[in-house]
């Protein structure tokens, strides 16, 4: 691991500028800070080992995932873990063991190194996971998600605050640039790695990492996806605030009886489309929590509209989605059930 020069016009990230990064963590009884021993978890690192040693702040530890993908990994995590002795701050190594995956290797290292720190948050009592997910990874999540179809939701990208395995995720650093993290690393003579993998093509994200400055020549900067991000996200908030409030009006029952639900789908199609959506959504997680979902947006765009239509033209229909059958009466009512085993998707049944 080494701290190898790099050519940058960006300034490095100043203690006063983590200090309100960092603002929302002081809540916090303990943080688990992920180091992979790149420059940006690097620097996240060590303005953290800095901030956090101001009495009343919570107790930092770190953690480094060795993926067994290189064999260098086993020396990158070790000199993760000297640093960490140099700041002060307690490391731990986590380790990925048994058989890797042939395909999907990028996905699959995700879910197992999430897995693996939640369950080391765990261990220490609840602690908060901090990762160094940079302005410009923002970026780059949005264009994938929007190749791959995804809504405003979606497009929101990485949130600040979220949780993953049942833990408390927080990405204080999303508002900051790669370089001035790399700058950062730098002007303070912090070692760090820089993983082959980041530039390997086969991979989705390099891929779109690689256009980010033929994007940005024509206006579609890292940063103007960043601002978009947080439009989206001030809009998603309310279309999913009045999406709860409707649905509580719309009910038929205050609770979900053993799979059910029934709700006056007539009284809902008469709020905007956004509207339904969510409130329908809203209902299939009820009736099947922590289920498969709702499924592509288009499956459930597509279920809605037919329900709309129907409902509207005073027929019976029935659909099933997301683990779920709805069943639509001529009364407009909708009722919602847990499908039978063997049938997934949306597709129509009898009418």
């Amino acid at each position: 691991m080494s701290a190898a020069p790099i050519a940058t016009d960006f300034a490095p990230v100043s203690l006063v500028e983590a200090g309100v990064a960092f603002q929302g963590l002081s809540r916090e009884t303990a943080l688990l800070a992920a180091v992979s021993g790149g420059p940006d978890s690097v620097a996240l690192l060590a303005l953290l080992a800095a901030w956090a040693q101001t009495p009343g702040r919570p107790v930092l530890h770190a953690a480094t995932v060795d993926h067994g993908l290189r064999p260098e990994s086993v020396d990158e995590a070790a000199a993760v873990a000297s640093l960490c002795a140099k700041l002060g701050v307690r490391h731990v190594t986590l380790r990925w063991e048994g058989a890797k995956p042939a395909s999907s290797v990028q996905a699959e290292a995700r879910r197992a190194r999430y897995a693996l720190l939640a369950n080391e948050a765990r261990r220490l009592g609840g602690a908060t996971l901090v990762t160094a997910h940079t302005l410009d990874d923002q970026a780059e999540t949005m264009l994938m998600r929007l190749a791959h179809g995804s809504g405003p939701s979606g497009l929101v990208g990485m949130r600040e605050r979220s949780e993953v395995n049942g833990v408390t995720l927080v990405r204080p650093l999303l508002c900051f640039p790669k370089a001035r993290l790399v700058a950062t690393a730098e002007t303070r003579g912090l070692p760090f790695i820089r993983d082959p993998s980041n530039r390997d093509v086969r991979f989705e994200r390099v891929r779109w990492r690689e256009a980010m400055p033929a994007l940005a020549e024509q206006g579609l900067t890292a940063e103007r996806l960043g601002r978009l991000a947080q439009r989206l996200a001030r809009l998603d908030e309310v279309a999913a605030q009045r999406a709860q409030t409707v649905l509580a009006e719309v009910l038929l029952s205050d609770e979900c009886l053993e799979g059910n639900l029934r709700l006056r789908f007539s009284t809902l199609v008469c709020e905007p489309e956004e509207t339904v959506l969510r409130a329908l959504a809203l209902a299939l997680d009820t009736v099947v929590p922590g289920g498969d979902g709702h499924g592509r947006l288009e499956r459930l765009e597509a279920c809605g509209a037919a329900l709309t239509a129907a409902a509207r033209a005073g027929l019976v229909l029935r659909r099933t989605l997301a683990g779920c059958v709805l069943s639509l009466g001529r009364d407009g009512v909708l009722a919602l059930q847990v499908e039978p085993p063997r049938r997934r998707g949306v597709h129509s049944s009898a009418s």
